[in-house]
């Protein structure tokens, strides 16, 4: 059953969004790209920033790529910087925090009883 929540995410989608970032080297990657702001580094920087580099960081940008955590921008051949998406990002976040401290107050009652 395909649910889909506030923040616009279906659990699937959020699923496979998260699954993205079951690595630490590509959730290092995501965050230096969120610490470097909208515009993103270029790829050799990003490497440097990150200590990855060559074809296992092009791995690892495919797989966020294809999540739709990070944008790419070419120039002619090569990939001359990568970015963030920032709304899919804080969709994520949203989605693991729709309902936060919605059950606190039952939480609160079954303490005390």
């Amino acid at each position: 059953m395909e649910m889909t929540i506030h923040s616009g995410l279906t659990p699937e989608t959020a699923a496979s969004k998260f699954a993205a970032l079951g690595s630490e080297q590509r959730l290092a990657v995501l965050d230096v790209l969120v610490r470097a702001g909208s515009e993103g580094l270029p790829i050799g920087v990003l490497g440097e920033r990150c200590g990855i580099s060559g074809s296992t960081l092009t791995h690892h940008l495919k797989i966020l790529a294809a999540a739709g955590l990070v944008t790419q921008s070419r120039q002619g051949r090569s990939i001359i910087c990568a970015g963030a998406d920032y709304a899919e990002v804080r969709a994520l976040s949203d989605y693991l925090l729709r309902h936060c401290c919605a059950d606190a107050s039952c939480a609160t009652e079954h303490s005390h009883g």
